[in-house]
This record gives C-alpha cells, sequence and structure tokens, in this order.
C-alpha cells in the first residue's frame, strides 16, 4: 500500500462539515479515545458498529473490542460509524472516503475491517460504507490490498444472508477471537502475505473459530430448500465453533469507557454484570447462543465501576446483562455500590428486570443516590397460556404483587413490554394484554390512594430467530399483526375507567417481515440487500428510512429465479427434516434439544432454568468446554477509602 494511503482526510472532510446536521460526531477527540502512531503497528483494524454515532458509540461490544486490541504492543484500533444521507451525498461529490473518528484516515487502509451486528436491519450501511470506502463490494472482486471484511455481533449467527459481502465472520465473544485473528495477520505479514489474500483467509478458517463463506458451497433442493452446505477446500471444516470467553474477571472491560462529544442513546458508564441467561426463554436468541451463564465477581464489578466513573465523570452507571437481577449476589452488589457513592449522588439502574427477581429491597438500593425513574418488566406474553409456550415463567399474581410494591413505595409509572405475534397465539392472548394493564393500574390506585399512575404497555412483533428453539416457527404477517394489534388498542381505549391511565405504543408488523427475512434468510437474500441498496436503502432501523414497499418489490424481483418468495422465508413452518441455513455455524446447542424443547413449546410445557436444577443437555456446556460459573462468593464491597471521583478535565463533554 503506498505510503500516502493512509494520511488522515481531515482537511477535506472539514470544508464539508458546515452543511451537515451534527457535525460534531464525525470529529473525534473524545475522553478515552486513543490515537496510536500508524508507523509503529504492523496490524491495524477499523471496528465499525454500523449505525449513526449516537447509537454506535455506546456499544459496549465494539468498546471492549476497541480497548483489547488498543493494549496490544504493534496493533492499533479506530472507529467508524455510519455517516448520514447528507454527509454521504457530499462525500461522494466531493471524493472524500469512509474514515474513521479517530485519526480520519480512510478505512480502505486498514488490514481488516470489524463489522459487529446486533441488528440484520444494519446491512444496508454495511454496503454503504464498503462503497464509500472504495472496497468492492463483493468479497469476490477484493483485490490484495483490500481490507479483510469481519463481521460478529449477534447477527453474525447466521451471516449467510451477507456471506458476499463479507470475507469472514465470527460466532461468539470477541475479546479473544480478535487477538488470535492478529497473530493470525501479523504472521501472515512478517512472511511477506505469501499465497494472498486467500492463503490468509485459509489461515483463519482452517482454526475452526472463524467462518469464511467463500470456502463452502450450498446445494439446493428443488423445492428450494438446502440440501446440504459442503466445504470446497481440504483442511477447511465442516462445522464452525463459537468463541466463549471464561472468567470474565480476568477482562475487566471497557477501562476507559469513552465518553461522547455529541448527544448518544446512553448518557451513562455501563458494566456487564454477567454474560449468558439459562432462563430458557424460548424467543430470546440472546439467551440461548451466549450460554452458559458466567458472572462476574462482586469485587471485580466494584473495581470496574470504581475505575470507570473516574474515567468518564458520568453519573449513573448501567448494570448490564441479559437478566440483572439474576446474578446471584445483585442485593450485596446494589447495597454495596449505593452505599460507596452515596455522597456522589451516582444514580444506578438495571436495564432488564424479571418480575419474579425484583424486589423492593434492590429498587430501593437502585434509587437511593439517583432519580426514581419508572420500572421496566417484560412479561412477553398477555396470558398465562402463551407465557407457557415461550417458557417466561410469570404469572399474572408475581406481576401484580410486583407492582403493587412499586406504586406502594412511590413509584409513578411502570413499563410492561410484550410480544404480538407468538407461535400458537390467538386475539385472545393478546387482548389479555389489555386485562392485565387495567389490573395492574387498579391495584395501583389502591395501594398509592392516588389515581395518578400511569402504565405504559409496549408492544414489539416477534420475530424467530436462528439457533432457538422457535427457529422452526412461522412468522405472523404484517396484516395479522396489525390487525391484532388494532383489536387490543380498541379494548384498551374503550376502557373508561382505566383506559386514560394506560399509554400504548407499538411498531406495525412491517420492519418484523424484513427482520424476519434477514435473520432466517439464506444466501440468496444477498441479492435483495443488493437490490435494495442500490435503491438508496439506508439506516432500516430507523422508522423515518425505513421502506417497505422498496424491501419487498426488490424481493420480489430478485428472488423470483429461485422460485422462492418473502413468505417462503418468513411466515412458513419448517420441519425437523430442513437444513437451516445456518446449521453449520455451531453455537454449541444440540439440533435436537432445540426441536424438542419447540415440541414442548407446542405442548405448554415449561421448563426450569439449569443454573438451580439439573442441566437439560442443551449441549453448550460438554461441547465447548465451558461450564456456568456462578457465586456467591460471599465477599461485600467495602467503602473505598477514596471516592470521589476525579472530576473530568475542563474542556471535556461530561
Amino acid at each position: 500500500m503506498p505510503a500516502d494511503a493512509a494520511e488522515s482526510v481531515f482537511p477535506q472532510l472539514e470544508a464539508l462539515l458546515p452543511h451537515v446536521q451534527k457535525p460534531i460526531q464525525y470529529v473525534g477527540g473524545e475522553l478515552n479515545s486513543t490515537v496510536k502512531d500508524w508507523d509503529s503497528c504492523d496490524v491495524r483494524w477499523a471496528l465499525m458498529y454500523p449505525d449513526a454515532y449516537e447509537v454506535g458509540l455506546p456499544n459496549q461490544g465494539v468498546m471492549i473490542l476497541y480497548e483489547v486490541l488498543n493494549e496490544q504492543q504493534g496493533v492499533l484500533a479506530e472507529r467508524t460509524y455510519s455517516v448520514w444521507p447528507d454527509l454521504e451525498e457530499l462525500m461522494r461529490e466531493h471524493g472524500v472516503p469512509q474514515f474513521t473518528v479517530d485519526s480520519h484516515r480512510p478505512v480502505k487502509a486498514f488490514d481488516v475491517l470489524g463489522l459487529s451486528f446486533s441488528t440484520e436491519l444494519g446491512y444496508t450501511n454495511m454496503l454503504a460504507a464498503l462503497d464509500l470506502a472504495g472496497i468492492p463490494l463483493e468479497s469476490k472482486d477484493r483485490g490484495p490490498d483490500a481490507p479483510i471484511v469481519l463481521a460478529g455481533g449477534h447477527a453474525a449467527f447466521n451471516p449467510e444472508p451477507i456471506a458476499d459481502f463479507i470475507d469472514c465472520a465470527v460466532i461468539g465473544d470477541g475479546e479473544q477471537a480478535v487477538l488470535e485473528i492478529t497473530a493470525i495477520i501479523r504472521a501472515w505479514k512478517a512472511e511477506g502475505r505469501p499465497g494472498g489474500r486467500e492463503e490468509l483467509l485459509f489461515r483463519l478458517a482452517r482454526t475452526g473459530g472463524v467462518y469464511v463463506p467463500g470456502f463452502y458451497d450450498v446445494e439446493y433442493l428443488p423445492d428450494g430448500r438446502i440440501a446440504r452446505v459442503v466445504p470446497k477446500r481440504s483442511g477447511v471444516p465442516w462445522r464452525v465453533s463459537k468463541h466463549t470467553v471464561m472468567d470474565l474477571d480476568e477482562w475487566p472491560y471497557p477501562k476507559q469507557p469513552l465518553v461522547p462529544l455529541a448527544e448518544t442513546v446512553h448518557e451513562r458508564m455501563s458494566v456487564e454484570i454477567f454474560r449468558g441467561c439459562t432462563r430458557g426463554c424460548r424467543f430470546c436468541q440472546a439467551g440461548m447462543i451466549t450460554r452458559p451463564v458466567r458472572e462476574r465477581s462482586i469485587t471485580g464489578i466494584g473495581d470496574m465501576v470504581e475505575q470507570g466513573l473516574k474515567a468518564t465523570g458520568f453519573e449513573e452507571v448501567g448494570l448490564l446483562s441479559l437478566s440483572s437481577a439474576d446474578h446471584s449476589e445483585i442485593g450485596d452488589i446494589a447495597k454495596g455500590l449505593a452505599d460507596r457513592y452515596e455522597d456522589d449522588k451516582i444514580g444506578l439502574s438495571l436495564p432488564s428486570t424479571r418480575v419474579d427477581a425484583f424486589n423492593i429491597d434492590l429498587a430501593n438500593e437502585l434509587t437511593r443516590n439517583g432519580r426514581r425513574s419508572g420500572l421496566t418488566f417484560a412479561p412477553e406474553g398477555g396470558s398465562e397460556r402463551i407465557r407457557k409456550v415461550i417458557n417466561k415463567m410469570v404469572s399474572e399474581e408475581d406481576l401484580i404483587r410486583t407492582v403493587a410494591t412499586a406504586y406502594g413505595n412511590g413509584w409513578r409509572q411502570v413499563k410492561l413490554y410484550f410480544m404480538c405475534g407468538l407461535p400458537t397465539e390467538t386475539d385472545d392472548d393478546v387482548l389479555q394484554i389489555a386485562d392485565m394493564a387495567t389490573k395492574v393500574i387498579a391495584k395501583g390506585r389502591e395501594v398509592s390512594r392516588s389515581n395518578d399512575i400511569r402504565c405504559t404497555v409496549s408492544i414489539g412483533g416477534f420475530v424467530p430467530k436462528p439457533h432457538t428453539p422457535f427457529q422452526w416457527a412461522p412468522q405472523l404477517s404484517a396484516e395479522e399483526t396489525d390487525a391484532r394489534l388494532a383489536k387490543l388498542r380498541d379494548k384498551i381505549r374503550g376502557d373508561k375507567k382505566y383506559g386514560r391511565s394506560i399509554g400504548f405504543r407499538y411498531h406495525d408488523g412491517k420492519p418484523g417481515i424484513v427482520e424476519g427475512l434477514l435473520s432466517r434468510g439464506d444466501r440468496r437474500i444477498g441479492a435483495v440487500i443488493r437490490a435494495v441498496y442500490d435503491d438508496g436503502g439506508r439506516f432500516d432501523g430507523w422508522r423515518e428510512h425505513f421502506s417497505y414497499d422498496r424491501w419487498m418489490a426488490c424481493a420480489d424481483k430478485a428472488l423470483a429465479p429461485y422460485g422462492v418468495d418473502v413468505d417462503w422465508y418468513t411466515t412458513r413452518e419448517r420441519t425437523y427434516e430442513e437444513v437451516l441455513p445456518w446449521d453449520h455455524l455451531d453455537s454449541g446447542l444440540d439440533k435436537d434439544w432445540l426441536w424438542e424443547d419447540w415440541q414442548d413449546a407446542l405442548d405448554e410445557t415449561e421448563v426450569e432454568d439449569c443454573r438451580w436444577t439439573p442441566c437439560f443437555d442443551c449441549g453448550v456446556c460438554p461441547q465447548m468446554d465451558t461450564h456456568i460459573q456462578i457465586g456467591p462468593t460471599g465477599k461485600k464491597l467495602l467503602p473505598l477509602t477514596v471516592k470521589n471521583a476525579a472530576p473530568a478535565p475542563s474542556g471535556h463533554a461530561h
């Protein structure tokens, strides 16, 4: 690569910034960001969260990898985000390439472009970034100097829809994976890049932990289903395994969380208190693919909070995980942190709380130093029957008792989250959401002796995901979803006594169908994504940019030659025999176990949490050579001697 290929493009970019919205998001220089000397590093990563800065900057995954890589000698990592359409247009007009925010170098100059996909709706943004960077959209067209395009994140557990555009994918935890990949790239470069790009990809594939779609052939049956997926060359594994980090205390990242310059979706410092979940909710991909449960110790959490607050000056700490109140020492953690930071007025928040794991002691610790914001609970299903189907073991009594406690202790606002379109669901299951909300309000008025309380019902459409028991399930069509939600809305609004105290928020069924197409799609869907991108599709996760009609028109055209359509991918039920597009990617879950759990769902049979009961043989622990890691450690968080966080240096955003 020519020496000047990696020079900063900031002089050209700066001239464009006065003409775009929120120019500050492109400037870089955030507190705790890192710029390393380009020439003293031999492996260089550009990390991308394929969405706007305000959504991408707080992303924990990218922040952790950024720090893990930059701590390595001779390795640098910089960040890049999706640019808004206004800047994209100007960059094309003036020949400014996709750049990193850290030192404004062209993304094309890096060795790796690593993309983290939390949702499939970021795929068109990836194509926009590749195109702006001057990197050929399809991996087969890339020359020896183009970066390796690598996908990670939850959506990478089925990377088949983007198989044409990425060079490789990593499934599971990234911390150790990026270091192993870095070592392979470094050795290959040191040897003078033997065998070019193909040889590097082969070395990555050979490890068994990096999936290179280009080394696999997909064969189809006459009816459109997949016959088999086979490696094209010897030495490439039949199945690729996920990565699992054991002992989170050894990976206390991020140590120096980034502090955004522009406003972002989360203005707080976050600490991941455990990874994985074994509650076994059948709709939840995150819970299934991140098994087993691995807890961070109470002292490990305390150290991270202390260091993070010193490094950032934030005034709120989010205790993150899939179900934070399930940590075996959550009571001691909340009390210990509230005690420690009482004088500093540091607020604590649990973004996700299970109804049956919540108690008022915990609630009071969480609000002792901060504001009393709304509480969010997720019963997910409106009826007892549908909650058995999805294995969300929360009874109506549990919920009413919990919200009564909250309203009785001064909370005024409770938010309940449900899903519409779950397998076997009927109109009645959804209409029971209204009954539940009225009981919540009635109980709240009784215990608080006030009419001034609210309950917001928020509803999302259910999308079946790979590597879950519902991966075989039919998805509800957009029309049926909308009709069911309209009935629920009318029932809530028609309630003279309680209706005005119940807020109702829901998404129409259309984005869910596109997400369903992308989440369970195979390689043929790549043509749809490409057509949508060519037609101007960007930021599909944003309501104002999303166009259902565009997706459907492009899908009709792109899928016609294959004899399949959107319904075939979304509303069709799969059978046990069918080869699923992601079957060769091993999340550790035994396919037969998932199928049995799907049958249990249809029989409305609940399954316990294997953390506290005998193992159900889901397959993860033996297959991945992992095990559940939980406390209690028996330790307490004693207040620190020095507990006042140093003020952030002036001139930096707080």
